[in-house]
């Protein structure tokens, strides 16, 4: 199997997206593997001429705001094919019936393409929209933001967490090695939430440390180690207030556990910082692309 450089420009939209082209490069050449399994597409073989031209065109069968669209041209790119048109950037809410994108180039290409391209597109698409949902519920409470979780599909967490930011929301760690987040796990196996921080501010003194609490005699324990965050892991919405009354401000508050779209304005509305949403990655429903072949234009 032949894969093809990436263009000059598109890498340089790549990482101007916050991603890194070589990733993408790595996803999209084990996606294209994993399709064609050590052979070739038998389809296209047997009923389209090696030398045959087509149009694609990359059509959104729903509204809702567009991710990926890069990563899609990196799939087409990648099996030679370079006569793309863009009519969309990540992050657009666009209509039914909108055309994101436009390939023109050989047909058997442009089929191999077609699978792996629109799962990267609706996939990211799909957590954008969902994000957006969000943002939007919660939209005149200016001081709360939405942000995800590591609750990523694995290999995918760099691109899962840039729909999310194309959504509107905000990144969490994008790994472990971003920021402390002393749970109930670590409490445990240190011998309590005072033994935990002090061992984390001893050895990473630079890092922020994030410490979860599910109650609010927890978080008094916790004020006077000052965190710079406190996770307050399934607290209801009386408790959530009570909690930014008593932080007063001190240092961010972020309501994590039994979110919902329909109650996330109420949770926004006590002043917490951030809510957590794992939703937005691990549950979000694909937007509905589709790819429709013409004669080429």
């Amino acid at each position: 199997m032949i894969f093809y450089d990436l263009s000059s420009q598109t890498r340089e939209r790549l990482i101007s997206d916050g991603l890194t082209p070589e990733g993408i490069v790595s996803l999209v050449e084990a996606a294209i593997l994993e399709d064609l399994d050590g052979g070739e597409d038998v389809t296209s073989l047997a009923t389209i001429p090696a030398d045959h031209r087509s149009c694609g065109e990359y059509v959104v069968r729903v509204a809702g705001i567009v991710a990926g669209i890069d990563v899609a041209v990196a799939v087409l790119e990648m099996l030679g094919l370079s006569e793309i048109e863009i009519f969309a950037s990540d992050g657009d809410r666009v209509p039914k019936g909108f055309v994101a994108l436009r390939v023109s180039g050989n047909t058997r290409q442009i089929l191999l393409a077609e699978r792996t391209s629109l799962n990267f597109l609706g996939h990211l698409s799909g957590i954008a929209t969902l994000t957006r949902k969000w943002v939007d519920e919660i939209a005149e409470y200016k001081e709360t933001k939405i942000r995800d979780t590591r609750k990523t599909t694995p290999g995918f967490r760099q691109l899962e967490k840039y729909a999310v930011r194309m959504g509107g929301a905000v990144n969490h760690r994008m790994s472990l090695r971003d920021a402390a987040l002393i749970k109930d796990n670590h409490i445990a196996a240190a011998g309590g939430v005072a033994a935990a921080f002090a061992n984390v501010r001893t050895s990473f003194p630079s890092i922020e440390i994030e410490v979860e609490v599910d109650n609010l005699n927890q978080l008094r324990e916790i004020i006077p180690l000052n965190p710079d965050l406190v996770l307050l892991d399934n607290m209801s919405v009386e408790q959530c207030a009570a909690a930014v009354k008593l932080v007063a401000k001190r240092f961010p508050l972020e309501a994590s556990g039994g979110l919902t779209i329909e109650n996330a304005r109420a949770y926004a509305q006590t002043g917490v910082t951030y809510l957590a949403v794992g939703a937005l990655t691990h549950s979000a429903k694909v937007l509905d692309i589709g790819l429709d072949l013409k004669a080429e234009i």
